[in-house]
C-alpha cells in the first residue's frame, strides 16, 4: 500500500507541473488601454488680437507670434533647458573656431503648397530682415548684415561670422518665409501683403481660415498638415478665438466656448482655480525682476560696499511678496541665469530673508542708529538713504512699498518715485542718473543664457550695464564663454560667474515670474515646462491629444525547450 501511495503521489505531481506548463503556454490578456489617436478640435481663448500671422512681423504682438508658432517653422527650435534641436534643420556643424556653421535642410520638409523647402528659402528669409522688412529690433537686423550667407546647393547653406559667437544659434529660430511666394512682393509693401492673413509655412497645422463676426477677426483655424516632416499632431484642428482680457478669456472656457485658456493672470487665477474640470500648467517666464544699484553714483557711495548690498538682501522678504503681492506666482530669483536653463547654478550660498542678520552686519560696518535717536542709520555723519525710481503701475507700486517698508526696519531710508516704464529706461537707467531701481529684465526668445550685456564691464558706458559693476574677473568669464562653442567649457564658465556674482551681490535679484494657461482636462499630453517665449507652451502640441483608441495586448509567452 505504502508503494501504491507513492505512485499516486508522483502521479498527482506530474499532473500538476503538467497543468502549470499548459498553463503557461497561454496568452496574457492585458487590460484595454487607451492609445492616443487622430482627430479632434481644441479651441482656445487667445489674448489679444490678429494683426498679421507672418514670423517676421510679429515680434511686437504676441498673440500673432503664438499662432506663427504652430504655422511656421525656423532652422531650429531650443528645448526646455535651452538645448538648441533640429527643427526645419536636420543637422548643423561648427567649425573649431566657432565662425563657421554649415545647415542641411530636412530632405522631407515642404510648405504648406506642397513646394519643397530649399536653403534659398531662408536665404531670402534672411535677406527680408538685412532690408528692414522686419519688426525685429535693431541689434538683430544689425547682426544679421554683418553675416556673410552662403548657398552651398538646394538644401544646404553656411553662415560666416566675423567673429565667434555662440548665442548665434539664437538668431536661428526665427519663422522661415516661402521665396516662391516672396519674390513677387516689394520690401516696402511685406506689411500688407495678402500673404500677412492667408499664410503658408512648414508647421505642424496650416491656416485653413479666419472667423469673421460683424466684419472684425475674431479667430483663426488652424489644421494638421498631413506632410509635416516631424511627429504628425494627433489633434486635427486647432482653433484660437480672440479675447481682450484675461479674465474674458477665462469666461468664454466657462460658458463652454473654448477647452483652453492662453493666460490666467493673478485677476482671473482664483476662478481659473475653482474649475473643477480646468488643469492649470505654470511655467517660468524668461523675465527677471530686481532692484538694479547704482554703483557708480557718488551720492550714495554706500552702494558701492559688498556688506552693505548683502545688508539689502538680507532685510528684503521675497516670499512675502511673491505669496501677497503676486499671489504665489513667481519664483524666488538666486541670480542671472534663469533656472531650468543649462547653463544655472545652484550651488552657490544663497540669501534669505534675515531682518536680525541684516541689522547686525550693517551695525559692524559702522551704520548705526545716531544717539540722539530717529530711525535711518547713520555712518561717518551720512544716513543710509537714497532714492528708488520704479515703474508707475500697480504691481511695481505695491511692490516698491514692501521694499520700503522691509529696508524701513531695517534702518534704510528709501524715497519712493514713480514713472512710466519707458521714461525709467530712457531719462534714468540708460544716462545712469537714478540711484536705485526696481525693473523687469525681458529675456524673452533668448535661450541661451549669455549675461554678457547686463554684467560685463564693457557695458557700464552706454550699453546695458545699467548697474556700472566693474568686475574684471567676472567680465573675463562672459568675455569666453559667448566666444567659445564647447557646451562643457562654457558651463563651468557661466557657473564660475554665478559664484563671482552671488559673493559681489551687485544687484538685488527678486523673482522670476512664472506664467500660468489652463486647458480642459480632457485634453491630455499636455506639459508645463521653462519657457523662453510665451508661444514655448506649444513646444509639445504635436503630442496632445482629445481622441483615444483602446488596444488590446498580449504579454508574449516565451518558448519552452523539453
Amino acid at each position: 500500500m505504502k508503494k501504491l501511495r507513492w505512485q499516486i503521489l508522483v502521479v498527482m505531481v506530474t499532473l500538476v507541473i503538467v497543468g502549470i506548463l499548459l498553463l503557461s503556454q497561454q496568452p496574457v490578456m492585458q487590460p484595454l488601454l487607451p492609445l492616443p489617436t487622430s482627430g479632434g478640435v481644441f479651441t482656445e481663448s487667445l489674448v489679444g488680437s490678429l494683426s498679421r500671422l507672418n514670423p517676421l512681423l510679429d515680434w511686437n504682438n504676441s498673440s500673432d507670434h503664438e499662432v506663427d508658432r504652430l504655422i511656421f517653422s525656423g532652422l531650429i527650435t531650443f528645448d526646455a533647458r535651452g538645448m538648441p534641436i533640429p527643427d526645419l534643420a536636420e543637422s548643423w556643424g561648427t567649425s573649431q573656431d566657432g565662425t563657421i556653421y554649415n545647415f542641411s535642410i530636412r530632405p522631407n520638409a515642404v510648405w504648406h503648397d506642397g513646394t519643397p523647402v530649399t536653403s534659398d528659402d531662408v536665404i531670402s528669409t534672411i535677406g527680408l530682415i538685412q532690408g528692414g522688412g522686419s519688426s525685429f529690433p535693431q541689434d538683430i537686423q544689425d547682426m544679421w548684415e554683418s553675416i556673410e550667407i552662403n548657398r552651398l546647393n538646394e538644401r544646404t547653406l553656411q553662415f560666416h561670422l566675423p567673429e565667434p559667437f555662440a548665442p548665434f544659434l539664437d538668431y536661428l529660430s526665427f519663422g522661415i518665409l516661402p521665396k516662391h511666394i516672396f519674390t513677387s512682393i516689394p520690401i516696402d509693401q511685406l506689411g500688407n501683403a495678402e500673404f500677412n492673413l492667408k499664410p503658408i509655412g512648414t508647421g505642424p497645422y496650416q491656416f485653413d481660415h479666419l472667423i469673421l463676426e460683424n466684419g472684425q477677426i475674431n479667430g483663426v483655424v488652424l489644421t494638421a498638415f498631413d506632410k509635416y516632416y516631424n511627429q504628425q499632431p494627433f489633434i486635427q484642428q486647432v482653433v484660437f478665438r480672440y479675447y481682450p482680457t484675461p479674465v474674458e478669456a477665462l469666461m468664454a472656457y466657462q460658458q463652454g466656448e473654448v477647452l483652453g485658456v492662453s493666460q490666467v493672470t493673478s485677476a482671473s487665477l482664483k476662478d481659473a482655480l475653482a474649475e473643477p474640470n480646468l488643469s492649470l500648467y505654470s511655467c517660468r517666464q524668461p523675465e527677471l525682476s530686481l532692484i538694479l544699484l547704482n554703483l557708480d553714483d557718488g551720492a550714495v557711495p554706500f552702494f558701492q560696499e559688498q556688506s552693505v548690498r548683502k545688508a539689502l538682501m538680507l532685510g528684503l522678504n521675497r516670499q512675502r511678496m511673491i505669496d501677497v503681492i503676486l499671489q504665489g506666482q513667481a519664483i524666488p530669483a538666486e541670480g542671472p541665469i534663469l533656472p531650468g536653463s543649462w547653463a544655472y547654478y545652484d550651488g552657490f550660498e544663497h540669501i534669505n530673508y534675515d531682518r536680525e542678520a541684516a541689522i547686525a552686519l550693517l551695525k559692524t560696518k559702522g551704520y548705526v542708529i545716531p544717539a540722539e535717536g530717529g530711525d535711518v542709520r547713520v555712518k561717518d555723519g551720512k544716513p543710509l538713504a537714497f532714492t528708488l525710481i520704479y515703474p508707475d503701475d500697480t504691481l511695481h507700486t505695491a511692490l516698491a512699498e514692501s521694499i520700503q517698508s522691509d529696508w524701513a526696519l531695517i534702518g534704510v531710508k528709501v524715497d519712493l518715485q514713480s514713472t512710466p516704464y519707458d521714461q525709467l529706461f530712457i531719462d534714468h537707467l540708460s544716462p545712469r542718473k537714478y540711484q536705485a531701481a526696481l525693473v523687469d529684465l525681458d529675456l524673452s526668445r533668448s535661450p541661451d543664457p549669455d549675461p554678457y550685456p547686463f554684467w560685463h564691464q564693457a557695458e557700464a558706458t552706454g550699453g546695458q550695464n545699467y548697474s556700472q559693476w566693474n568686475n574684471r574677473t567676472a567680465s573675463e568669464y562672459l568675455e569666453q564663454a559667448r566666444t567659445i562653442t564647447d557646451l562643457a567649457v562654457r558651463t563651468r564658465l557661466y557657473r564660475n560667474f554665478q559664484v563671482v556674482f552671488a559673493k559681489e551681490i551687485p544687484a538685488l535679484t527678486l523673482y522670476y515670474p512664472v506664467y500660468t494657461f489652463a486647458v480642459d482636462i480632457q485634453v491630455r499630453g499636455v506639459q508645463g515646462a521653462p519657457i523662453f517665449d510665451i508661444s514655448d507652451r506649444f513646444a509639445n502640441i504635436t503630442s496632445w491629444y482629445l481622441v483615444t483608441r483602446r488596444a488590446l495586448e498580449q504579454t508574449p509567452t516565451p518558448t519552452i525547450t523539453p
